[in-house]
């Protein structure tokens, strides 16, 4: 199987296309911001393009928390989906900080569903420089090329980092580049913004 997250009105033949509004195409309605609903290493190749930066973190501060990290498991026992405690902030720092961030739910989720070797290309607004990033009022998280190194596998911030920060995901780094376009925005005013991306090729360790 391989997924089309956040196909929009890029449906890919051959491929599960999935968004969180049901559009033509899309097979999946799902948001990406809750628990994929695909099982353990079942997906060959993920496609995620333009859609990392729109999954935001989760609010709550302290004991308060929100319904993305607080839930019933699956088969009607009370407590986190994930550790089984309820509450599952009580003590377990991985459920907390697991959900906190989008960015480490996403990486630990898109590993998750992914076979061993199986890959993940991804394409997002370079945050680090132009106005790619910030220009779209939807974008709720940052991503940079370096950032890509809290999940890859062997890397000095993943060695000392993965286990505090709840990161579940690894990664081998295949391709990584940058690339830079001039944005005409139209319009009576006549935009023209620089943005840059930058895309990634990693292949799951497992």
């Amino acid at each position: 199987m391989r997924l089309n997250l956040g196909a929009c009105d890029d449906i890919r033949p051959g491929w599960c296309n999935v968004d969180r509004v049901k559009l033509p195409g899309v097979e999946v309605v799902m948001d990406l911001a809750e628990p994929w609903q695909f099982a353990d290493s079942t997906v060959d190749e993920i496609y995620a393009a333009d859609i990392f930066e729109h999954i935001g973190d989760c609010l709550h501060i302290g004991a308060q928390i929100c319904d993305r990290c607080y839930r019933p498991r699956r088969g009607g026992a009370s407590g986190c989906q994930i550790c089984g405690m309820m509450p599952c902030y009580e003590g377990n720092m991985y459920c907390k900080i697991r959900h906190w961030s989008g960015r480490v739910h996403t990486m630990n989720e898109a590993h998750r569903v992914l076979k061993p070797g199986g890959i993940l290309r991804m394409e997002c607004p370079d945050a680090a420089q132009g106005c790619g990033q910030w220009q779209d009022p939807t974008h709720v998280s940052a991503w940079t090329p370096n950032g890509l190194q809290y999940f890859e596998d062997g890397s000095p911030a993943h060695r000392r980092f993965a286990a505090a920060y709840g990161i579940t995901a690894r990664f081998k780094i295949l391709i990584l580049k940058e690339r830079n376009y001039f944005d005409l925005a139209g319009g009576p005013g006549g935009l023209r913004c620089e943005v840059w991306k930058f895309a990634a090729v990693l292949e799951a360790v497992k």
